[in-house]
């Protein structure tokens, strides 16, 4: 008999293998529930669980979004990976927030940013480069992802800048620009939608789509796992947000760390697989806006909304000054990044880089003390 290697079987193979072995992941929310229940005490154990038990949910509510965008249409779609894309971030922001933690919640921030420009981004690139010599996807839309990268980056040097140069004289202004950087921000990105769902589609990649060659759900079964998903990630995003700190602890990590690296890759798990997903079945276009995409969504709507929902936890408003640090691997990230998406071709060799920059970052945020 002979054995055809026909490109989309590879792909749907791989499409089943992932998704099968995420699903089997799915076992950690009951053990997660249980241990909150009965092993309280043991936090570090907690707060693992949670994190991984993170990975699919969020994976499933992007498919439950996915699904339902293709009864919805493209714009509705737009907005429902908008409002449910940042799930996952927000909720556990939301619960840190409440628990006073808000520098977590910026380091999450910080490290979802830089997992999904320079980690699921450059994993991306090397899988689909051992295959492929050269890659291209839509440069026009990488340059435009980029460019409101740089307007995120900007709206967290300006707040440092800020508090460096006059707080001390005037240190009740601080909280007032970082909610009012918030709402233009939000209301960039909100224009930002009107361009790439309306009126600028035909020239930017399309966003997620269903994989070709596998059943669509029905709009009934969408919005049953949509509902379900995001009632167990609000579940398990407290029980995560109320461990993280005394795990830490316990581990001898600093709350910077965790929420740069633990937090952030739990809560960006499901992006980083689609978006990996994306580049191994050759799909270059959607794996560069997913991981670009997700740090545009990060930046200008799920951290400036955070510091919105901060005035309703009953603890002092967050606000949008990151550390030194945080803006200094932001900043890199988003420069490399540019460069290296904004030609519309890349190679392993790049991915590699990409990763490298990460690796060394991570490393930089372990041994800065707490």
């Amino acid at each position: 008999m002979q054995v055809t290697n026909n490109p989309s079987t590879t792909s749907s193979a791989l499409h089943d293998v992932l998704h099968s072995k995420v699903s089997i992941l799915l076992l950690l929310v009951p053990l997660t529930i249980g241990a909150e229940f009965f092993f309280a005490q043991h936090r570090t154990v907690v707060f693992f669980l949670s994190a991984l038990t993170m990975i699919p949910l969020a994976h499933f509510l992007s498919e439950s979004t996915e699904h339902l965008a293709v009864h919805t249409g493209p714009t509705i779609g737009g907005l429902l990976n908008v409002t449910f894309g940042n799930a996952g971030e927000l909720l556990i922001g939301y619960f840190a927030l409440r628990q006073g933690l808000d520098g977590v919640v910026k380091a999450s921030i910080t490290g979802s940013i830089l997992g999904n420009l320079l980690l699921a981004l450059g994993v991306s690139i090397i899988a689909a480069g051992v295959k492929k010599k050269t890659l291209k996807f839509n440069a026009l839309a990488a340059r435009t992802r980029a460019t409101m990268l740089a307007l995120a980056g900007l709206s967290l040097i300006l707040p440092a800048a800020y508090h460096y140069a006059v707080t001390s004289r005037t240190p009740g202004q601080e909280a007032d620009l970082s909610t009012e950087f918030s709402i233009i921000l939000l209301i960039t990105y909100g224009l930002s939608l009107l361009f790439t769902l309306r009126t600028h589609t035909q020239l930017l990649s399309p966003g997620r789509e269903t994989d070709d060659g596998h059943a669509v759900w029905t709009r009934k079964s969408a919005v049953t796992g949509l509902l379900l998903t995001s009632a167990f990630i609000g579940w398990i995003s407290e029980i995560l947000a109320g461990s993280v700190e005394a795990a830490a602890k316990q581990l001898g990590l600093t709350d910077l760390f965790v929420g740069v690296i633990v937090v952030a890759i739990a809560g960006n798990a499901a992006e980083g697989l689609s978006a990996v997903r994306s580049a191994l079945a050759g799909r270059m276009d959607l794996s560069v806006g997913i991981s670009l995409g997700s740090s545009t969504q990060i930046a200008l709507f799920a951290a400036p909304a955070l510091v919105l929902m901060s005035h309703f936890t009953g603890h002092a408003p967050m606000n949008l000054l990151f550390s030194p640090i945080e803006i200094t691997a932001l900043v890199v990230a988003m420069a490399i990044t540019g460069q290296i998406a904004g030609d519309g071709d890349s190679n392993w060799f790049e991915g590699v880089q990409l990763l490298a920059v990460y690796l060394m970052l991570a490393a930089t945020f372990f041994l800065i003390p707490g």
